[in-house]
Protein backbone atom coordinates (compact mmCIF):
# COMPACT_ATOMS: atom_id res chain seq x y z
CA UNK A 1 0.00 0.00 0.00
CA UNK A 2 1.00 3.63 -0.50
CA UNK A 3 0.42 5.54 2.73
CA UNK A 4 0.77 9.23 3.61
CA UNK A 5 1.73 10.11 7.18
CA UNK A 6 1.05 13.73 8.19
CA UNK A 7 2.63 14.19 11.62
CA UNK A 8 4.77 17.02 13.02
CA UNK A 9 6.24 15.12 15.99
CA UNK A 10 9.55 13.77 14.68
CA UNK A 11 9.68 10.84 17.10
CA UNK A 12 6.12 9.70 16.39
CA UNK A 13 6.52 10.19 12.64
CA UNK A 14 9.80 8.28 12.59
CA UNK A 15 8.30 5.42 14.59
CA UNK A 16 5.23 5.14 12.34
CA UNK A 17 7.07 5.56 9.03
CA UNK A 18 9.70 2.99 10.00
CA UNK A 19 7.10 0.47 11.12
CA UNK A 20 4.98 0.85 7.99
CA UNK A 21 8.00 0.46 5.73
CA UNK A 22 9.11 -2.64 7.63
CA UNK A 23 5.60 -4.00 7.05
CA UNK A 24 6.19 -3.64 3.31
CA UNK A 25 4.35 -0.39 2.58
CA UNK A 26 5.48 2.65 0.60
CA UNK A 27 5.31 5.72 2.83
CA UNK A 28 5.42 9.48 2.24
CA UNK A 29 5.72 11.90 5.15
CA UNK A 30 4.66 15.53 5.62
CA UNK A 31 5.41 17.47 8.81
CA UNK A 32 2.82 20.23 8.46
CA UNK A 33 -0.72 20.78 7.26
CA UNK A 34 0.07 22.63 4.05
CA UNK A 35 2.57 20.07 2.75
CA UNK A 36 0.25 17.26 3.83
CA UNK A 37 -2.70 18.76 1.98
CA UNK A 38 -0.57 19.30 -1.14
CA UNK A 39 0.43 15.62 -1.18
CA UNK A 40 -2.97 14.22 -0.19
CA UNK A 41 -4.86 16.29 -2.78
CA UNK A 42 -2.38 15.89 -5.60
CA UNK A 43 -1.34 12.25 -5.40
CA UNK A 44 -3.04 8.89 -4.99
CA UNK A 45 -2.68 7.14 -1.64
CA UNK A 46 -4.34 4.05 -0.22
CA UNK A 47 -4.59 5.62 3.24
CA UNK A 48 -3.70 8.77 5.17
CA UNK A 49 -2.57 8.81 8.81
CA UNK A 50 -3.28 12.31 10.09
CA UNK A 51 -2.42 14.17 13.29
CA UNK A 52 -5.12 16.51 14.66
CA UNK A 53 -2.80 19.37 15.68
CA UNK A 54 -0.48 20.48 12.88
CA UNK A 55 1.61 23.57 12.07
CA UNK A 56 1.40 25.26 8.70
CA UNK A 57 -1.92 27.05 9.06
CA UNK A 58 -4.07 23.97 8.39
CA UNK A 59 -4.92 21.57 11.23
CA UNK A 60 -6.01 17.97 10.79
CA UNK A 61 -9.74 18.69 10.95
CA UNK A 62 -9.57 21.37 8.29
CA UNK A 63 -7.32 19.24 6.11
CA UNK A 64 -9.72 16.33 5.98
CA UNK A 65 -12.68 18.67 5.43
CA UNK A 66 -10.91 20.09 2.37
CA UNK A 67 -10.19 16.61 1.05
CA UNK A 68 -13.83 15.60 1.40
CA UNK A 69 -14.99 18.84 -0.24
CA UNK A 70 -12.76 17.95 -3.17
CA UNK A 71 -14.39 14.49 -3.33
CA UNK A 72 -11.24 12.71 -2.19
CA UNK A 73 -12.37 9.40 -0.67
CA UNK A 74 -8.99 8.16 0.57
CA UNK A 75 -9.43 6.55 4.02
CA UNK A 76 -8.17 8.80 6.83
CA UNK A 77 -7.07 7.61 10.27
CA UNK A 78 -6.73 10.37 12.85
CA UNK A 79 -3.81 9.87 15.21
CA UNK A 80 -4.05 12.29 18.13
CA UNK A 81 -3.34 12.97 21.78
CA UNK A 82 -6.85 14.47 21.95
CA UNK A 83 -8.78 11.45 23.12
CA UNK A 84 -11.97 12.77 24.69
CA UNK A 85 -15.31 11.67 23.25
CA UNK A 86 -15.97 15.13 21.78
CA UNK A 87 -12.58 15.09 20.07
CA UNK A 88 -13.29 11.73 18.45
CA UNK A 89 -16.73 12.85 17.37
CA UNK A 90 -15.33 15.98 15.72
CA UNK A 91 -12.72 13.94 13.90
CA UNK A 92 -15.23 11.45 12.53
CA UNK A 93 -17.77 14.10 11.61
CA UNK A 94 -15.12 16.11 9.78
CA UNK A 95 -14.65 13.16 7.45
CA UNK A 96 -12.23 10.87 9.23
CA UNK A 97 -12.80 7.13 8.95
CA UNK A 98 -11.18 6.09 12.23
CA UNK A 99 -9.57 7.65 15.29
CA UNK A 100 -6.66 6.32 17.37
CA UNK A 101 -5.36 8.11 20.46
CA UNK A 102 -1.75 8.50 21.55
CA UNK A 103 0.01 6.64 23.03
CA UNK A 104 -0.77 3.68 20.82
CA UNK A 105 0.50 0.23 19.91
CA UNK A 106 1.88 0.01 16.39
CA UNK A 107 0.22 -3.38 15.89
CA UNK A 108 -3.19 -1.75 16.40
CA UNK A 109 -2.32 1.17 14.12
CA UNK A 110 -1.32 -1.22 11.36
CA UNK A 111 -4.43 -3.36 11.81
CA UNK A 112 -6.70 -0.31 11.63
CA UNK A 113 -5.02 1.02 8.49
CA UNK A 114 -5.28 -2.36 6.80
CA UNK A 115 -8.96 -2.59 7.77
CA UNK A 116 -9.64 0.87 6.34
CA UNK A 117 -8.12 0.01 2.99
CA UNK A 118 -10.37 -3.05 2.66
CA UNK A 119 -13.48 -0.89 2.74
CA UNK A 120 -15.15 0.53 -0.31
CA UNK A 121 -13.74 3.90 -1.32
CA UNK A 122 -17.24 5.17 -1.96
CA UNK A 123 -18.52 4.72 1.58
CA UNK A 124 -18.74 7.49 4.13
CA UNK A 125 -16.93 7.49 7.47
CA UNK A 126 -17.43 4.34 9.53
CA UNK A 127 -19.13 5.12 12.82
CA UNK A 128 -20.43 1.67 13.76
CA UNK A 129 -18.99 -1.79 14.23
CA UNK A 130 -21.46 -4.66 13.92
CA UNK A 131 -20.83 -8.34 14.65
CA UNK A 132 -23.93 -10.50 14.49
CA UNK A 133 -26.58 -8.83 16.67
CA UNK A 134 -23.98 -6.85 18.60
CA UNK A 135 -23.64 -3.17 17.66
CA UNK A 136 -21.07 -0.62 18.84
CA UNK A 137 -21.55 3.06 17.96
CA UNK A 138 -18.28 5.03 17.94
CA UNK A 139 -20.01 8.42 17.96
CA UNK A 140 -22.47 7.98 20.80
CA UNK A 141 -20.22 5.44 22.58
CA UNK A 142 -23.15 3.08 23.02
CA UNK A 143 -23.51 -0.68 22.79
CA UNK A 144 -26.58 -2.70 21.83
CA UNK A 145 -27.26 -6.39 21.45
CA UNK A 146 -30.43 -7.61 19.77
CA UNK A 147 -31.63 -4.00 19.96
CA UNK A 148 -31.18 -3.87 23.73
CA UNK A 149 -28.91 -1.15 25.10
CA UNK A 150 -26.01 -2.35 27.26
CA UNK A 151 -24.35 -0.01 29.76
CA UNK A 152 -20.58 -0.35 29.74
CA UNK A 153 -17.76 1.56 31.41
CA UNK A 154 -15.16 3.41 29.26
CA UNK A 155 -12.52 0.67 29.63
CA UNK A 156 -15.11 -2.01 28.87
CA UNK A 157 -16.13 -0.08 25.76
CA UNK A 158 -12.51 0.07 24.61
CA UNK A 159 -12.06 -3.65 25.29
CA UNK A 160 -15.22 -4.54 23.39
CA UNK A 161 -14.24 -2.28 20.50
CA UNK A 162 -10.89 -4.05 20.26
CA UNK A 163 -12.49 -7.50 20.32
CA UNK A 164 -15.07 -6.50 17.71
CA UNK A 165 -12.44 -5.01 15.40
CA UNK A 166 -10.69 -8.38 15.58
CA UNK A 167 -13.86 -10.48 15.38
CA UNK A 168 -13.17 -14.08 14.41
CA UNK A 169 -9.50 -13.74 15.34
CA UNK A 170 -7.66 -14.93 18.43
CA UNK A 171 -6.74 -11.90 20.54
CA UNK A 172 -3.81 -12.57 22.84
CA UNK A 173 -3.12 -11.15 26.28
CA UNK A 174 -0.24 -9.11 24.84
CA UNK A 175 -2.48 -7.63 22.15
CA UNK A 176 -5.05 -6.58 24.76
CA UNK A 177 -2.43 -5.09 27.09
CA UNK A 178 -1.05 -3.00 24.23
CA UNK A 179 -4.29 -2.16 22.45
CA UNK A 180 -6.59 -1.51 25.41
CA UNK A 181 -4.36 -0.65 28.37
CA UNK A 182 -1.40 0.86 26.48
CA UNK A 183 0.96 -1.42 28.39
CA UNK A 184 4.07 -2.61 26.59
CA UNK A 185 4.86 -5.06 29.37
CA UNK A 186 2.87 -7.61 31.36
CA UNK A 187 2.07 -6.20 34.82
CA UNK A 188 1.37 -9.75 36.02
CA UNK A 189 -2.12 -8.90 37.24
CA UNK A 190 -5.56 -10.29 36.46
CA UNK A 191 -6.82 -6.96 35.06
CA UNK A 192 -7.71 -8.53 31.70
CA UNK A 193 -9.57 -11.45 33.26
CA UNK A 194 -11.58 -9.12 35.50
CA UNK A 195 -12.67 -6.85 32.64
CA UNK A 196 -13.47 -9.72 30.29
CA UNK A 197 -15.56 -11.30 33.04
CA UNK A 198 -17.48 -8.05 33.58
CA UNK A 199 -18.02 -7.66 29.86
CA UNK A 200 -19.37 -11.21 29.59
CA UNK A 201 -21.87 -10.48 32.36
CA UNK A 202 -23.27 -7.67 30.22
CA UNK A 203 -22.79 -8.86 26.63
CA UNK A 204 -23.29 -12.64 26.98
CA UNK A 205 -25.13 -13.59 30.16
CA UNK A 206 -28.53 -11.96 29.35
CA UNK A 207 -28.60 -13.59 25.91
CA UNK A 208 -28.94 -17.22 24.77
CA UNK A 209 -25.73 -17.37 22.73
CA UNK A 210 -22.29 -16.32 24.04
CA UNK A 211 -20.06 -14.24 21.78
CA UNK A 212 -16.88 -13.88 23.86
CA UNK A 213 -14.96 -17.14 23.90
CA UNK A 214 -11.83 -18.16 25.80
CA UNK A 215 -9.22 -19.80 23.58
CA UNK A 216 -7.21 -21.99 25.90
CA UNK A 217 -3.54 -21.04 26.26
CA UNK A 218 -4.01 -18.30 23.63
CA UNK A 219 -6.47 -15.57 24.61
CA UNK A 220 -10.00 -14.62 23.57
CA UNK A 221 -12.14 -14.48 20.46
CA UNK A 222 -15.36 -12.60 19.80
CA UNK A 223 -17.55 -14.11 17.13
CA UNK A 224 -21.18 -14.41 16.13
CA UNK A 225 -22.33 -17.99 16.28
CA UNK A 226 -23.67 -19.39 12.99
CA UNK A 227 -27.45 -19.49 12.73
Amino acid sequence: MRILVIEDDKDVAGFVVKGLREAGHTVEHASNGRDGLFLAAGEDFDAVILDRMLPGGIDGLRLVEILRDEKKTVPVLFLSALGEVDDRVRGLRAGGDDYLTKPFAFSELLARVEALTRRSRGEGPTTEIVVGDLELDLLSRTVKRAGQKIDVQPREFRLLEYLMRHAGQVVTRTMLLEGVWDYHFDPQTNVIDVHVSRLRQKVDKPFPTPMIHTIRNSGYMLKAEPE
